[in-house]
């Protein structure tokens, strides 16, 4: 019998789901017809997956967030699936031929193969402009960065943060309780301060998604453990002063003003990567184009679908992975069983984006703030939820094992209008 590939690239929190959910739900419940095995094949730079929610924490301090809980191997968390149904690639895709439909990849030992694919899920994420908070070639690399990083801390007097979401806040109370110390009670300001830590927000509000309330109630955590806040601008140029990336910067403003800073950290969001993706599969924002019912990459051809922050159907975040990897790979089994079968299907399965507010965030491990379907959640709750260890005790390991993928979920089947052409029925 012949293999097939349902290549995923990427490995983070949709790529893994992706692959957990295609070997549990979509590969065992394809015909057996045609001669055909099918292999899910997923490819990514490192061979560990890294816990990216605890990035504040772990850049700040080893101690405080130790490697053992935010990096993870992958392999094992594939271990249980039938011999020859899963196959990892360690290396990094940097190609896509739409019409021989194969993938480029150069492997970590610098080999270049081509994999070809049967049904493909790009699942590249994002990465982020400070090196901080992104794995971008193996786990040894991220903890050089951190080595770098936590070198020059205790010593800083000022830093700066461009960038007032989820990141920049949370990363912005890490340094300021590991450099200034827990605050007093009813204190409004460190006792002994230290440094001083500076966030930089462009909007009138930190925390986008969040309502005013919430971004007050996080400035005022902020102020007690020696941070500030700047709003209504913009970081418009940081200048290093010399070779050493975390090292003196003078960050000019959008107001005119110019701030020298011992670190700046760019924490302004993270840009899509998509740099191999073929142009006319993104769009303006450098997101890959997909339908945003059915998560199908439809200018790709048959059987493409995205999943995670590159995506252009989503604002991004974990949380609404639990939605969307679904409908990708359910509609990627409907896809491959017609393209076995011969027979176009009449369902396909559609998302719908959870627009709530939901985001929880700790200011440093003493305080935190947020929001769960649209309700406000004390600070002791984020701190028992995310701000011990930025939940990686309850999910990062599952999250490696996909247990979060052990059922299907019931879904409503919806009428597929015009299946030959958004979908290339006829193609091989």
């Amino acid at each position: 019998m012949s293999t097939e590939n349902i290549v995923i690239i990427g490995a983070s929190f949709a790529g893994l789901g992706a692959a957990h959910y295609a070997l549990k739900h979509v590969v065992p419940q394809l015909p057996k017809k045609g001669g055909k095995n099918y292999t899910v094949t997923l490819i990514n730079p490192s061979k560990d997956f890294y816990w990216r929610i605890a990035g504040p924490r772990a850049a700040v301090s080893k101690t405080l967030m130790p490697e053992s809980k935010y990096i993870f191997p992958i392999a094992p968390g594939f271990k249980s699936y039938p011999k020859g149904s899963f196959n990892f690639v360690q290396g990094t895709a940097t190609h896509i031929d739409s019409a021989a439909r194969t993938v480029s990849v150069t492997t970590a030992a610098g080999e270049h193969t081509q994999i070809p694919y049967a049904a493909l899920v790009l699942a590249t994420g994002i990465s982020t402009p400070s090196p901080l908070f992104t794995q971008t070639t193996d786990a040894a690399g991220l903890s050089a960065t951190y080595d770098s990083f936590q070198k020059v801390l205790p010593t800083a007097k000022t830093i700066i943060i461009g960038g007032a979401g989820p990141v920049g806040v949370e990363v912005g109370g890490e340094i300021a309780e590991f450099l200034n110390g827990k605050p007093g009670w009813f204190q409004s300001k460190p006792k002994n301060q230290k440094a001083k830590v500076i966030i930089v927000s462009a909007e009138k509000k930190m925390l986008p998604i969040l309502r005013e309330s919430i971004s007050k109630k996080a400035e005022k955590f902020l102020k007690r453990i020696g941070g500030e806040v700047i709003y209504n601008t913009k970081v418009v140029a940081a200048t290093q002063e010399g070779r050493d990336i975390f090292g003196p910067t003078k960050v000019v403003l959008s107001n005119g003003k110019t701030l020298n800073a011992d670190i700046y950290i760019d924490a302004t969001g993270g840009r899509p990567q998509t740099s191999f993706i073929p142009a006319a599969w993104l769009d303006q924002r450098n997101k890959i184009n997909c339908n945003t019912k059915t998560l199908r990459v439809d200018v790709a051809g048959p059987r493409v679908y995205v999943v995670g922050d590159a995506g252009s159907y989503t604002r991004g975040g974990v949380i609404d992975m639990a939605n969307a990897i679904p409908v990708a790979l359910t509609n990627l089994k409907i896809d491959l069983t017609s393209q076995i079968t011969g027979r176009a299907p009449t369902q396909e399965r559609h998302y719908t984006a959870d627009n709530s507010e939901s985001q929880i965030l700790p200011i440093g491990p003493s305080k935190g703030v947020g929001a769960f379907g649209g309700w406000s959640l004390p600070s002791f709750m984020i701190k028992m939820i995310k701000g011990k260890d930025y939940m990686s005790k309850q999910m990062a390991l599952p999250t490696v094992e996909g247990k979060q993928w052990a059922k299907e979920g019931k879904w409503k089947p919806q009428p597929v209008a015009a299946f030959t052409e958004k979908v290339g029925f006829s193609s091989g």
